[in-house]
């Protein structure tokens, strides 16, 4: 369950999930798109955003960091192409685990794993 461990003040690992002109669309075929975030929910708190601007990416998920994962100097991890029921169990895993900061992203995870837009090259 979400929180559990967490001190007063302190925010979870968080989702976002891209559900506009192509993820989460008929475009994306094969997907069962809710079930995805349904499944995302179970672990994070998650939120919708209309459109991240990566189509090219879609399915795109972000995870974002915890209080802890902060901390600790993590940035949020942004994953597309995030299409099969597989993956997104490997990332309710890592969630689970603590996310980034906290956990280590599984090396799987590494084929999804992109830069956003004005990140690139941010390292």
């Amino acid at each position: 369950m979400p929180g559990k461990g967490a001190t007063a003040g302190a925010v979870p690992c968080r989702v976002v999930v891209c559900r506009d002109c192509c993820c989460g669309s008929r475009k994306v075929t094969g997907v069962d798109h809710a079930a995805q975030t349904d499944r995302l929910r179970e672990e994070a708190p998650v939120r919708i955003s209309d459109c991240l601007d990566v189509c090219d990416q879609a399915n795109v998920v972000v995870v974002q960091p915890s209080t802890e994962g902060r901390a600790a100097g993590a940035r949020p991890v942004w994953l597309g192409l995030v299409n099969d029921p597989g993956a997104t169990e490997d990332i309710a895993s890592w969630i689970r685990a603590g996310g980034p900061g906290v956990a280590p992203c599984p090396e799987i995870l590494d084929l999804y794993t992109f830069e956003p837009p004005g990140r690139r090259g941010l390292r």
